[in-house]
């Protein structure tokens, strides 16, 4: 695996990133600022969080690899697009100008500076019951919580 040069504790949070699942056929992807890199089960894994009301977590639910992309910092504005707008019924990658690039296990986007390949190991919810009290401010009324998605890294592109 090679050195990589990142700082994890503001990669997610400062710098955002765009989580994309599906083929060539049927993507989505979605801004997202929670996740973490590291190590376990003595492989390099990434982990994101998703709520599964967002249209992309159908497609992380459904395939076994995704992608995390980050872009330079004039992407920004995209990237909230990105996040701000539903795949469901309007075509986001083609409002936000970004390009496709496919993969043979997955799709990012040729703007994105660096992209992580991932093959899906674990999945799990959340429990809101045991979420810790000064968190929940992070979630409305009755929402629901977050999947935990954990990623081995395959490779980086």
């Amino acid at each position: 695996m090679k050195d990589y040069k990142i700082n994890p504790f503001t990669k997610f949070d400062q710098d955002w990133a765009l989580v994309t699942a599906g083929d060539k056929k049927n993507f989505n992807s979605m801004t997202i600022s929670w996740g973490s890199m590291g190590t376990l089960w003595h492989k390099p894994i990434i982990t994101i969080y998703i709520r599964p009301d967002r249209y992309t977590f159908q497609f992380l639910k459904n395939q076994d690899f995704f992608t995390v992309a980050f872009f330079p910092e004039n992407q920004r504005e995209i990237l909230g697009l990105m996040g701000r707008i539903s795949g469901r019924n309007r075509d986001k990658v083609k409002e936000s100008g970004l390009t496709p690039k496919f993969l043979n296990h997955g799709v990012t986007y040729q703007e994105a500076e660096e992209t992580f390949l991932c093959k899906k190991i674990y999945m799990e919810q959340l429990n809101m019951d045991k979420i810790p009290q000064d968190a929940k401010k992070c979630y409305k009324e009755n929402a629901q919580a977050h999947y935990m998605i954990i990623g081995e890294l395959i490779e980086k592109e």
